[in-house]
């Protein structure tokens, strides 16, 4: 079967036992970056196959892959950090693989989404994953789409359009909006910034940064309720 494993996020020491076992159990291994691999695999001892599965060669390698799991091969899916499938071209082939009535096995482990969510400090009852953002065509419309959105969302974001982003959400979403931007999670230079949009937006607009990103930012019924309540308390006190 089809086995997505996810692997740490920074951290080497967050993978799983069962993650090791499988990995060095399975006959294929589709990484998304194999050189970056490498230093997972040496760390832990892992020698099975590898082959470089990612966006520029799903297309090539989806059927080569599920041709293997047909001939009773089990085949593992990593991707650079955290767990496959996700704003990955991992799905694809996870799907493929269920249409040809091949199993597939989550391997669970790290996530930088829910890593962020739980640390954050804004509601985790109730969440959405938003991924990237358009960065181009599209993007004012889905921010403006996500300004009603309730729950508390998730966004990946490169380092080098991050000040972009939270200048666009607090544009879009209200500057009074409750954010965390988290950098570099589980690693040396963990970092986890909070504060208003428009907080966040002065930390970040002169500054380079380097790393993974995860942004995290209260939902519209929480930010309305509390728009209520500073209301409520600003009528009593006049």
């Amino acid at each position: 079967g089809l086995y997505i494993v996810s692997t740490p996020i920074g951290n080497l020491e967050d993978i799983t036992l069962r993650a090791l076992n499988i990995l060095r159990e399975v006959d294929i291994i589709a990484a998304e970056d194999t050189r970056h691999s490498k230093t997972l695999f040496d760390r832990f001892g892992i020698a099975a196959k590898v082959v470089s599965y990612h966006e520029h060669n799903k297309s090539k390698m989806t059927p080569r892959l599920v041709d293997e799991l047909k001939a009773k091969k089990r085949v593992a899916l990593i991707s650079d950090a955290g767990t496959p499938a996700i704003s990955d071209p991992g799905y694809k082939l996870c799907r493929e693989a269920i249409q040809n009535n091949i199993e597939v096995y989550p391997i669970a482990g790290v996530s930088a989404a829910l890593a962020a969510l739980v640390v954050s400090g804004l509601p985790t009852d109730r969440f959405v994953f938003e991924g990237f953002l358009p960065r181009k065509k599209g993007r004012q419309t889905r921010l403006h789409a996500l300004s009603q959105e309730e729950r508390t969302m998730i966004f990946y974001e490169s380092p080098f359009r991050v000040y972009a982003t939270l200048v666009d959400l607090a544009k879009h979403l209200g500057e009074a909006r409750e954010a965390v931007v988290c950098r570099e999670l589980t690693k040396k230079f963990e970092e986890k910034s909070r504060g208003t949009l428009l907080e966040l937006t002065e930390q970040f607009e002169n500054r380079k940064v380097k790393g993974e990103i995860t942004l995290v930012v209260e939902g519209a019924s929480y930010f309305q309720k509390k728009l209520k309540t500073d209301d409520h308390m600003n009528k009593l006190l006049l």
